[in-house]
C-alpha cells in the first residue's frame, strides 16, 4: 500500500503522488513524457498507472465542479426550477406575452 508522505524513511517514493507532481506542473504532459520523467529521476512507472492516476485527477476535478455548481445552486433564492418557470408565464400573460415581456427586459437592460 502507497505511503501518505512523497519519500519514505527506506527511501522508497510514493509512485502516484510523483505523476500528481507532474500532472500538476505540466497537465497536458503526455503519458510516455511522465514516464521517461520519472525514469530518469530512478521511478519506474508502468503507462498503466499514469492513466489511472491521470483518470482520477480528471475524476477529482469533475466532482469539484459538479460540488460548486451544486453549492451555487442551493444559495439561489430560487428552490424549484419549475416554480420559477411558472412565475414567469404568469408574468408574461399579466404583460400581454412572451414578446411584450421580452420587450420590457431588453429594455431594462438598457
Amino acid at each position: 500500500m502507497a505511503k501518505a508522505t512523497g519519500d519514505s524513511e527506506d527511501g522508497k517514493v510514493n509512485k502516484s503522488q510523483a505523476i500528481r507532481d507532474l500532472f500538476a506542473r505540466d497537465p497536458n504532459m503526455e503519458s510516455k513524457a511522465v514516464i521517461d520523467t520519472l525514469a530518469a529521476g530512478g521511478v519506474k512507472v508502468s503507462p498503466t498507472m499514469v492513466y489511472y492516476v491521470r483518470s482520477k485527477l480528471k475524476q477529482a476535478k469533475r466532482q469539484a465542479k459538479r460540488d460548486r455548481v451544486a453549492a451555487s445552486s442551493r444559495a439561489t433564492a430560487v428552490k424549484d426550477p419549475v416554480d420559477l418557470v411558472l412565475r414567469v408565464k404568469d408574468l408574461a400573460r399579466e404583460v400581454g406575452g412572451i414578446r411584450h415581456l421580452k420587450q420590457l427586459v431588453d429594455l431594462l437592460s438598457e
